[in-house]
């Protein structure tokens, strides 16, 4: 599938696969990236306020996202995205949960300065095998138009 910011519309839903997440995988993203004791030692993470240990909320992000990108819906329209807004961990992603995301489009805007792109903005939830929605956020993605789309310019 290819998808342009023309193929797209408001109301539009697209669902990811899940994928299972384990402690080790836990472990080594935070390692890296969140050191925190209730991400990396399971020993001390049980004394925290989460009773075991959890994901750094941006592992549970960086995670959302790529299921969300595996779907390669724009390979050939996407520029960047220039933000995200609203970010919210609603549960810890925790060893063994198998999470899913979706992304439900918003808005769909044409740039008024470049009119071969524009923006479209989504809704990015995701879920874990319970159903429990455990983080969600809005993200503004920049694509290409179709080329077929653009208004004949004229020449000069």
């Amino acid at each position: 599938m290819s998808l342009f910011l023309d193929d797209l519309k408001a109301g539009q839903r697209f669902e990811t696969a899940s994928r299972t997440v384990t402690e080790a995988e836990i472990i080594a993203f935070a390692k890296e990236f969140d050191p925190q004791y209730y991400h990396i030692d399971p020993v001390a993470a049980q004394k925290s306020a989460f009773g075991g240990l959890i994901a750094s909320g941006f592992h549970t992000l960086s995670l959302s996202m790529r299921l969300f990108f595996d779907l390669d819906l724009w390979p050939k329209s996407v520029i960047a995205s220039p933000g995200m807004e609203n970010v919210k961990w609603l549960k810890p992603m925790r060893p063994g949960d198998t999470i899913r995301a979706a992304a439900e489009v918003v808005e769909v805007r044409v740039s008024s300065s470049k009119p071969d792109r524009g923006v479209v903005i989504m809704d990015h939830p995701c879920w874990n095998q319970n159903d429990e929605m455990i983080l969600t956020l809005r993200c503004v993605h920049m694509l290409r138009r179709r080329p077929d789309a653009m208004p004949d310019r004229p020449e000069g």
